[in-house]
This record gives C-alpha cells, sequence and structure tokens, in this order.
C-alpha cells in the first residue's frame, strides 16, 4: 500500500516511515509533484490536519494522511498551540520559537505542557481521525541534539531527559506523533 504523507519534512516522514510495516510505503508531498504551501488556515489543530488531507485528495487524488502538532503550555493558556510552527514568526525557525517560550515562561512557576498530534486519515472516500498526547514540561534550557521543533526543551513524564535527548525508538514510543502513528497503524493493519 502507498499513501501519501502530506509534508516535506524529512525528519516528520523519517519518524513515521520508521513505524510503519514495510507494506506501507509513505509518499512525500514532493514525491507526488506537490510543491505549493497547503494552507493551514484552521483555528484549531484538528482542523489544520482534516485541511491539509483534504487538500491533497482533492487536488492530486490520492489516499494520505496529514498530522498538525501544537505545544500547549498551561500557564500561556494553551499557546503555542496552533501557531506552534510560527509562534516567533513566518520564517518557522525554531531556535527563535523556543527563545521566544523560554522568554515567555521567565516568571512563570508552571511550566506543565502537553504536544497534542491530530493525524487525519483519507482511505477510500473516508475520513478518520488519531489523537496522540505527550505530557510533559518546558524545561529552563535547551538540552540534547535529537529530534526537532521544540524537542530540546520538552522534557516528558517520568523521564529525566528532553525529546531531543532520547533515541528515536524511545520517543515513538511516548511521543504525542507516536501515539497517533500507531493508532494510524493499527488502522491501517486492520483495514489493508
Amino acid at each position: 500500500m502507498q499513501l501519501v504523507f502530506a509534508s516535506n519534512n524529512k525528519n516528520k516522514i523519517l519518524e513515521i516511515q520508521s513505524m510503519l510495516p514495510d507494506t506501507i510505503k509513505i509518499l512525500s508531498l514532493e514525491s507526488i509533484g506537490c510543491h505549493e504551501e497547503i494552507p493551514e488556515t484552521a483555528d484549531t489543530i484538528e482542523g489544520n490536519a482534516i485541511l491539509k488531507a483534504n487538500y491533497v485528495t482533492r487536488n492530486y487524488g490520492y489516499d494520505c494522511f496529514a498530522d498538525d502538532t501544537g505545544l500547549e503550555v498551561d500557564s500561556l493558556n494553551g499557546e503555542p498551540g496552533v501557531f506552534s510552527a510560527r509562534y516567533a514568526g513566518e520564517q518557522r525557525n525554531a531556535e527563535d520559537n523556543m527563545n521566544k517560550l523560554l522568554e515567555a515562561l521567565s516568571d512563570k512557576n508552571n511550566r506543565k505542557a502537553q504536544f497534542k498530534t491530530v493525524i487525519a486519515l483519507n482511505l477510500n472516500g473516508k475520513q478518520h481521525l488519531f489523537t496522540g498526547i505527550a505530557r510533559g514540561e518546558i524545561t529552563l534550557e535547551k538540552k540534547g541534539n535529537q529530534g526537532f521543533g521544540y524537542d530540546p526543551i520538552f522534557k516528558p513524564e517520568e523521564f529525566q531527559e528532553t525529546f531531543a535527548q532520547l533515541s528515536l525508538d524511545i520517543k515513538n514510543k511516548i511521543s504525542h506523533r507516536g501515539k497517533a502513528t500507531l493508532q494510524l497503524i493499527d488502522f491501517l493493519k486492520a483495514n489493508k
């Protein structure tokens, strides 16, 4: 089975492909000739995942899935949330985003946060949603060089390391994207 993953983020594609059985091959947007930026104009994480999946199905005719992820910080009323990728501006720079978040939390004692991923799957004319949540807290400083995005400042519950200090294997088992992807995989295996 071939499925389009509505992303060109090589880190995300690698992370998800490493979790899938060999019978499921992931195609990126680039590999189907989609080079335009898919609009993410919804005001929820679910809404953006649905927009991206529907865009590929409508414009390219492929069964596909798309994800959207947000980091929600308790003491910031859920920010950056749906704006996580562009929290510090449209340049979407992970370092800038982390620095802005650490600055916003500099006077806060409550550093509890959660990553939330929603995957929208369009398969055989039907849509299915899968949600994964990883709870944890924002660290005081960046640690580690694995992963991407906010990984160096997010320490998952029951771990002393940040996502950026954990191996991909461990991260896939406990992360928001890993949890949502496992639900997706279980669904695909059951509906081959």
